[in-house]
């Protein structure tokens, strides 16, 4: 990713020093995936703090801010839901606002039995976010439940691309995929 400010990419480089100090683990992990890893990336640490998230926010808002036409943000809960509240606030703060969707899992089973919920994204143009994402999956199942909607889903942003096969998968589904961290920017290797 290139920072389209000298402050977006400051803001970047302290989210870098964030995660490789507090949101890296190492050891043996089972990836929602199934996959096995000896790193685990715990964005859910930063996505939800209050040092990190209005920085999420500004980068994220930044890496989609050349999207023409984008009505709101969100994906598959629990991950994408902090990070499309810090894009929402964000955008608000920029001039520029967004609104933000959860995509549950299932269908809720009462009430109005949404899957959706926030924003209306019938036809509308949106983004899915994650913090990071192994397969792609997650935001693919996210971006299923919105296409039965009648969104038009545009791209999946990330936060940290761990760099094992979300991308291609993403842009197999016909989606722009764009990350805001490599694993290179915290000193790791793909797996």
């Amino acid at each position: 990713m290139t920072a389209s400010t000298p402050e977006i990419e400051a803001d970047r480089q302290r989210l870098i020093a964030l995660i490789a100090d507090e949101a890296v683990f190492h050891g043996d992990f089972t990836l929602s995936s199934g996959k096995q890893a000896n790193y685990y990336v715990d964005m859910r640490k930063l996505t939800l703090d209050h040092r990190a998230a209005p920085a999420i926010g500004r980068i994220m808002l930044d890496l989609i801010s050349d999207i023409p036409d984008v009505a709101s943000v969100g994906g598959l809960t629990l991950g994408a839901d902090p990070i499309a509240n810090a894009i929402l606030h964000e955008s608000v703060h920029a001039g520029s606002p967004l609104d933000a969707f959860v995509v549950r899992k299932e269908p809720k089973d009462h009430g109005r039995g949404r899957q959706i919920e926030g924003a209306d994204v019938s036809g509308k143009r949106v983004v899915v976010v994650e913090d990071t994402s192994t397969t792609g999956q997650s935001a693919l199942k996210a971006v299923e439940a919105l296409r039965r909607e009648g969104a038009e889903v545009v791209a999946v942003a990330v936060i940290v691309d761990r760099a094992t096969g979300a991308q291609a998968a993403v842009e197999a589904a016909g989606l722009e995929w764009r990350a805001a961290i490599g694993l290179a920017d915290l000193g790791l290797d793909p797996q």
